[in-house]
């Protein structure tokens, strides 16, 4: 475990979210993916969200030039009783973008994201910009378009997860690599000195003790033969007057020097903000491979 950092304190490693502050109330149950792809030869970032709520699924998708300028933002309405697939062509820079979409035989769990069944695909110029789900046969003869790779890269990914005093999600930190099973455990409830654990694939990989002096930190993990960087802010569970969301980063290195946040200030609530789009990319150049950070709400 690193020496945690003496400038601790109210905006010590501050990962903020505009869901995260407003109270257990607000926040919703989605799944926000960023992938890096290429559009008409030049970068890009595709931004889709999975949400769910009391109406049934729905689905966001924004993409932004490399100057963090908005081309296009679409959504796709919840749905409970319509229909389940479907297209839409959008005009950006002179060019059709194409979105297709087929839910109709998709399975879901818990979350927003459907885990089998489906695909969605969005198309440039005929050329495949960025394909999900595991349909991929239904997708090309859909679009039209040959059969080959995109070359769309899973950057980044946020979810919020719910529950007493243990949290689930899953990870795959490479490419290649096996999906693993992620759980946070910290009872905040009838201690006097909580524990913040972190298991993956069951395996006891890290262990924060006395968490009241130590509520926000990073520590290094080393996963698939992978550095994986861990931040954690669980002010708000010990401190916080209203209920709401603790907030953990998992983010992998492909390099070997150090990371360009490990060379700033610790005490820089701006290094890890999500909303900072201008960070994913520069992680991207100094050859960064993925993030997820995960807001965690606890329930009474």
């Amino acid at each position: 475990m690193r020496d945690f950092p003496s400038c601790f304190g109210e905006n010590a490693v501050q990962i903020s979210d505009s869901s995260s502050s407003n109270g257990n109330k607000t926040a919703q149950n989605l799944v926000t993916c960023i992938y890096q792809c290429r559009f008409r030869g030049k970068s890009c970032l595709i931004t889709v969200t999975w949400s769910k709520n009391l109406m049934g699924q729905g689905l966001s998708i924004g993409i932004d030039d490399s100057s963090n300028h908005c081309l296009c933002k679409v959504d796709i309405k919840p749905w409970l009783f319509s229909k389940r697939k479907g297209s839409k062509t959008l005009e950006v820079e002179s060019s059709n973008i194409d979105i297709y979409w087929d839910f109709s035989s998709a399975k879901f769990g818990s979350g927003p994201e459907p885990l089998e069944g489906f695909y969605l695909a969005i198309v440039c110029d005929k050329q495949m910009i960025l394909l999900l789900g595991d349909m991929r046969k239904e997708a090309f003869k859909k679009t039209n378009v040959k059969q080959c790779h995109s070359s769309a890269v899973f950057i980044a990914k946020k979810e919020h997860v719910y529950g007493k005093k243990v949290f689930y999600s899953k990870a795959q930190f490479s490419d290649n690599g096996p999906v693993h099973d992620l759980m946070i455990e910290c009872d905040t409830i009838g201690t006097n000195d909580p524990c913040l654990i972190v298991r993956v694939d069951t395996k006891n990989v890290m262990q924060v003790k006395r968490l009241k002096w130590k509520f926000r930190g990073n520590n290094t993990l080393v996963i698939d033969g992978l550095n994986v960087e861990v931040f954690w802010d669980v002010h708000s569970w010990l401190f916080g007057t209203s209920p709401g969301s603790a907030v953990f980063m998992f983010r992998t290195s492909l390099s070997t020097e150090k990371n360009i946040w490990a060379s700033q200030p610790i005490c820089d609530p701006s290094v890890l903000h999500w909303s900072t789009s201008q960070r994913i990319r520069e992680s991207q150049s100094h050859q960064f491979g993925f993030s997820l950070i995960l807001y965690a709400w606890k329930q009474e």
